[in-house]
């Protein structure tokens, strides 16, 4: 690892950087938000391809939690990370604080079931984390480029994903909560990675309530260690025996928290988000998706260069011939676990001159078909030299979900759910750029090659 001097704080630099850490580890006490629970967190530098990364070190034996959205299980009013029973609450205002800083790897050691609440704010993480200093790293950073638009919605909210020009992530945040509410009007903020400083313009921002949402959690049992003087509740005049940091304050800190749940994507991504109304579940969807699109782009660029099983070494395999040999290649084999396959379809094949005429559409039967090819070059690892075939039993769960048109790369997954040495058991897979085409579950007998 080679480490040099790199801002802390301030605009991004452009495209081609480096991956960053922290120069030394810093620790961070206080009590939880909802819990009130005292937590001491130690953030300490990693590795190049770390990631971020949670320890739960007040737990026998400790519990590591990867902060990915993989991880995130729905609560009110925080983001939650759980790995078995182990959990991890409101990470969002240090997972803002990390994404703002542009640091990518750290090992956050928390003893407490609950992170810091401090002043409700990125401040606590932000500070030290300045102080500590940053340094690059000897890799460069991954940046994920959004391809295509994502929406979604849930009543009258919604948050988008779009692609961008520039460098980093740009977030708009729309906060209205309709006529009906004067004690916090609209409000619209924008930051911009290229040109803002996110140490001063965002970190800030303290989490807030409602007067009636602040009794409500009372009431629950939660926060009773807070008074309006350590959190910020906005009552009928405003702030009670509180001032606001920024005459937008609430807004403001919705969009620290986006930046928080989208950083759990495990890579920064290149895009523009827009939000209206969201909250941490729609935040959670979005990185969902945002995630999704990201494992599809890197299966179609790993596609490019990679082949386990090219056409001839799949004739060698399976009987089938044109026009019914529907894998083209083969570009992942673990073993006899999972395979991944492509179908390049073309405008040529023979079955679009009659279906449909003017609009050729590649029919499902045939979806089904080249993925029980997969599935069976797949059984071919575990029948090889044994003298027996895979052949197709029964198909079981078949939904067929798009459109497979010309122009269309098929990717076919399989993987086994049960094999003995009479029958297997696949899940089938068929997608097109990410989003699924066909999937089903197909059960294979094993006969010996004579009987076929």
């Amino acid at each position: 690892m080679s480490a040099a001097s790199a801002p802390a704080s301030g605009p991004r630099p452009p495209s081609g950087e480096r991956q960053r850490t922290l120069a030394s580890a810093v620790t961070v006490r206080g009590k939880g938000l909802l819990m009130g629970q005292d937590a001491t967190l130690e953030i300490a530098p990693a590795p190049p391809g770390t990631g971020i990364v949670f320890e739960r070190i007040d737990l026998d034996p400790p519990v590591t939690i990867p902060a990915l959205v993989s991880h995130v299980v729905p609560r009110a009013r925080r983001t939650t990370l759980r790995v078995g029973d182990a959990t991890i609450d409101t990470v969002e205002h240090c997972l803002s604080a990390l994404a703002g800083l542009r640091v990518d790897n750290a090992i956050l050691r928390i003893a407490g079931p609950e992170l810091p609440l401090g002043d409700g704010s990125a401040l606590p993480f932000v500070e030290p984390i300045r102080a500590a200093g940053l340094v690059e790293q000897d890799a460069p950073r991954r940046v994920f480029r959004l391809r295509e638009p994502i929406v979604v919605e849930e009543g009258d909210a919604m948050i988008v994903a779009m692609p961008r020009g520039d460098d980093g992530m740009e977030v708009v945040y729309d906060l209205d909560y309709g006529p009906g509410e004067q004690r916090i009007g609209r409000q619209t903020q924008v930051f911009d990675p290229v040109r803002d400083d996110y140490a001063a313009q965002i970190a800030p921002a303290r989490t807030y309530s409602l007067k009636e949402e602040a009794e409500q959690l009372w009431a629950a049992g939660m926060c009773r260690h807070l008074t309006p003087r350590e959190a910020l509740v906005i009552g009928p005049d405003g702030p009670i025996d509180n001032a606001l940091r920024f005459s937008n304050e609430p807004v403001r800190h919705k969009l620290l928290d986006v930046l928080g749940d989208l950083y759990l994507v495990g890579r920064p991504v290149q895009c523009r988000v827009i939000a209206y109304r969201s909250g941490h579940g729609l935040n959670r969807q979005l990185g969902q998706q945002i995630l999704r699109a990201m494992k599809a782009a890197d299966l179609a660029d790993s596609l490019v260069a990679t082949s386990v099983m090219d056409a001839k070494a799949i004739q060698r395999v399976l009987p089938h011939r044109y026009p019914m040999l529907l894998v083209d290649r083969v570009v992942e084999m673990d073993g006899d676990r999972r395979a991944v396959g492509v179908k390049n379809v073309t405008v040529n094949e023979p079955f679009f001159q009659g279906h449909y005429p003017g609009q050729p559409i590649m029919p499902g039967v045939l979806i089904v078909e080249a993925m029980a090819q997969l599935g069976g070059l797949l059984m071919s690892r575990t029948l090889e030299h044994t003298g027996r075939v895979a052949l197709l039993l029964s198909l079981d769960k078949v939904k067929l979900r798009k459109a497979v048109t010309p122009g269309d790369q098929l990717v076919l997954e399989a993987e086994t759910l049960r094999a003995n040495a009479r029958t297997a058991s696949l899940r089938c897979r068929a997608s097109v750029a990410g989003k699924v085409a066909a999937e089903a579950e197909i059960r294979f007998m094993m006969v010996d090659s004579d009987q076929t």
